[in-house]
């Protein structure tokens, strides 16, 4: 009952906009990450355009799910008052992706100072493995914001007057 109303919000123009906003911001995001990374054209070269297609389907994926993911829960602090504990997911998953197979300089200067200098190069498939590993905590996000908007259990006590 309660993800249906959740999922009935997201209906709404208010839903809707934000939606918009948060797709193309995803989109971008994930896009630049790539970018800074390796080119699609350097990536085609050395790997096939395969890998290009798979990492813009991801990309899409990624960004249409980190959505989802930031709409549901501002649904839930609507409906429930209270934000879920997993609605920073999606950003988490996005700063480990900066993090693993983002920028190479930047990569490489943040592992020198945890003292794994060149760790990039080691990366297989232009960091494609660490873009799945941040789908799954997108999802894992969603699976929790979901069963903690079922649950319906409201936490918050009101004082009697």
């Amino acid at each position: 009952m309660m993800v249906k109303l959740a999922f009935d919000l997201l209906k709404t123009k208010k839903y809707v906009i934000q939606g918009v906003i948060f797709l193309l911001l995803f989109l971008f995001i994930y896009f630049i990450v790539d970018y800074l990374n390796m080119s699609y054209e350097a990536m085609a070269n050395q790997f096939g355009t395969y890998l290009v297609v798979i990492n813009i389907f991801m990309n899409v994926i990624m960004a249409i799910l980190s959505t989802l993911l930031m709409n549901l829960s501002t649904a839930m602090v609507e409906i429930k008052g209270r934000e879920s504990k997993a609605s920073n997911l999606g950003f988490v998953s996005v700063l480990f992706g900066i993090l693993t197979y983002g920028c190479t300089s930047c990569v490489i200067a943040f592992f020198a100072a945890i003292g794994i200098s060149f760790s990039v190069i080691a990366l297989p498939l232009a960091g494609f493995p660490y873009k799945i590993m941040s789908l799954v905590l997108i999802v894992l996000g969603l699976g929790i914001v979901i069963r903690q908007i079922h649950s319906g259990v409201c936490k918050i006590k009101l004082k009697a007057d």
